[in-house]
C-alpha cells in the first residue's frame, strides 16, 4: 500500500488597488485575582519554613504570586534564584501558610 502523488494546489489572487484595513488585534486584559492576605510573620524561623516551601513550589513551575502593586515588573526577566523570590512574596503576604497546633505535653 504506498502512498499517492503529491498534490499541491496554488490560490492565485488577482492584483487590485483596495488596501484592506488592518485592525491590531488588543490583548485581552485579565482582571486581577484578588487573594487574601496572609498575618505578617513574626518570627524569623516560621519565614524561613514558609519561604522554603513557597520555593520549593516554585522550583516546580508554580506562577509567580507578585505583580506591579507589589513594586514588581512581570515583564522584566527575573535573574534571582526561587528562594529570593519566595521571600519576597512571604514578605509581601501573599503566601497563606498554617501552623499547626502545638500538642501541650503533660505528664
Amino acid at each position: 500500500m504506498g502512498l499517492g502523488p503529491a498534490q499541491c494546489y496554488c490560490f492565485c489572487m488577482e492584483p487590485t488597488d483596495e488596501v484592506a484595513e488592518v485592525q491590531p488585534e488588543q490583548p485581552e486584559i485579565e482582571e486581577p485575582v484578588q487573594r487574601p492576605q496572609a498575618a505578617p510573620i513574626e518570627s524569623r524561623f516560621l519565614f524561613v519554613d514558609v519561604a522554603a516551601m513557597r520555593a520549593k513550589q516554585l522550583r516546580r513551575g508554580a506562577r509567580l504570586r507578585l505583580n506591579e502593586e507589589d513594586g514588581w515588573d512581570p515583564n522584566r526577566p527575573t535573574h534571582y534564584k526561587a528562594e529570593r523570590l519566595a521571600m519576597e512574596e512571604v514578605k509581601h503576604g501573599l503566601v497563606l501558610y498554617e501552623v499547626p497546633p502545638t500538642k501541650n505535653a503533660t505528664a
